[in-house]
């Protein structure tokens, strides 16, 4: 297993880590993705653990804290071996208050993480989202706090537009507080958009990029096929998918190319998806799931390898989309000064 450094800080993590949405299926939402109870859940953190895959995300909001609850169970006698993240902002109730980023919900927030995750410390704390009606230095003064009690280890944001994370690394400068050294965020072949600003921006400011999401719901796990219907059993079909619908000729383009470097690498359609993200700039970890140990298993097998540059080049250009304006006018006009960033 590979390690990367975790933006500027001094925290490595595993090039794959693995993701705990998939743990509970306490709601139907949740439920497409997974419904791992604890015992599978052992046997999936020991395969992990072999695999050299230390790093274990999760959020209060997964299955409204049951995939925290199964994680922490799953850990025992096993918390001192591995980095644990999980997050907060997202309503976990109707009342009022128990949402957002605001000093109120984010001390309960953790507060209830820890208690749920049987657990002293949360090595990774993130915000699930930005909190536009709370001040942003109340949210970093707050967050602050938790690391200096020791409560939090590290912090890092999810889903943060570009304006969003600079604003708050500057408010965390001004006032010597800690700052983010990691933002979660969707990206794979066929989600580029993190590219236009995001990537950009973490390479400016070494933020780390722990990428969810880097099969799209499963649209590249193999099992989707030009000219056949989407399988009954993926997780898209069953509710459980996120963010916008993809073009069909964009998206089977892809599945081309995919399919095509897959045979002559020897390799599975989302192994070669996976090590097509590992490549980029700013990332520090993809976080994978599985409802199977057989999927764990797969997904595993992304590590320990390269794509060559030309297969990667076929990819980029099977993969790429025409951005929006800024970034088409700065790619059209003033690439010479201001080029995309490039692995």
């Amino acid at each position: 297993m590979e390690y990367r450094q975790l933006g500027a800080s001094g925290l490595r993590v595993p090039v794959l880590s693995f993701g705990t949405g998939t743990f509970g299926g306490g709601n139907p939402f949740f439920k497409a993705w997974g419904s791992t109870q604890v015992d599978e859940a052992r046997r999936m953190i020991d395969l992990c653990l072999d695999a050299g895959v230390n790093l274990f995300d999760t959020s209060n909001v997964y299955s409204n804290g049951m995939s925290e609850e199964i994680l922490g169970k799953a850990l025992e006698g096993k918390r001192d071996q591995v980095i644990i993240s999980t997050k907060a902002t997202f309503p976990m109730s109707a009342h009022t208050n128990d949402m957002g980023s605001s000093r109120y919900h984010l001390i309960k927030a953790c507060e209830d993480s820890l208690r749920r995750l049987n657990t002293d410390h949360i090595d990774i704390y993130h915000m699930h989202g930005f909190d536009a009606l709370t001040p942003v230095d109340e949210t970093l003064r707050t967050l602050d706090g938790l690391v200096q009690s020791g409560k939090v280890r590290y912090i890092a944001c999810s889903n943060f537009s570009g304006w969003h994370l600079m604003k708050s690394l500057a408010v965390s400068e001004k006032y010597g507080w800690a700052r983010y050294v990691g933002h979660q965020a969707y990206y794979s072949l066929v989600s580029r958009e993190f590219e236009w600003e995001l990537m950009p921006l973490g390479i400016d400011q070494n933020v780390g990029t722990l990428v969810w999401s880097p099969l799209s719901a499963g649209r590249l796990s193999g099992k989707y096929r030009r000219n056949q219907p989407i399988p009954e059993d993926a997780r898209i079909a069953q509710g459980g998918g996120e963010g916008p619908p993809i073009p069909d000729d964009l998206f089977y383009g892809i599945i081309d190319t995919l399919d095509e470097i897959a045979t002559k690498t020897g390799k599975t359609v989302p192994q070669v998806a996976l090590n097509w993200v590992l490549q980029r700039p700013t990332v520090s970890t993809l976080v994978i799931g599985a409802r199977t140990e057989e999927q764990l298993k797969q997904n595993l097998g992304a590590v320990g390898w390269q794509l060559t540059k030309e297969q990667v080049a076929k990819l980029d250009a099977a993969s790429q989309r025409d951005p929006i304006y800024p970034y088409w006018h700065q790619r059209s006009v003033s690439s010479q000064i201001n080029p995309p960033p490039v692995g």
